[in-house]
């Protein structure tokens, strides 16, 4: 079954971390990326730009109308995603527990509705 792991955090808490800790955690990723690859798990994964880039499209009426940045206002923002195929919901917990984001921030997991 596949699900996608959302990866979020707050984008401001980047700024914090020594470019020491910032190299750490791109080896962390490159580790966990590795582990799911070997697993046979990994169906993607992209990082995303930040929230400052976004643009929100809504259609009200018939009209198209567009925003810059994310339309929900939240503490926390997707910075990233693995899609993932896994037997069930466990698995997949258990491999978003292992992110490397985990730690600081949250891991989304939503099942994907296959078409």
């Amino acid at each position: 079954m596949k699900y996608l792991l959302m990866i979020c955090s707050e984008e401001a808490g980047y700024e914090k971390f020594s470019e020491e800790d910032m190299g750490k955690l791109m080896a962390d990723y490159g580790v966990y990326t590795e582990a799911l690859q070997e697993a046979g798990n990994l169906v993607g994964a992209e990082r995303l730009k930040p929230t400052t880039t976004a643009t929100t499209v809504r259609v009200r009426n018939g009209e198209a109308s567009t925003i810059d940045g994310p339309f929900a206002e939240t503490k926390e923002q997707m910075g990233g995603y693995y899609l993932v195929d896994v037997k069930d919901l466990d698995e997949a917990i258990a491999w978003a527990g292992k992110c490397p984001t985990a730690k600081y921030g949250s891991i989304e997991i939503r099942p994907v509705w296959e078409m």
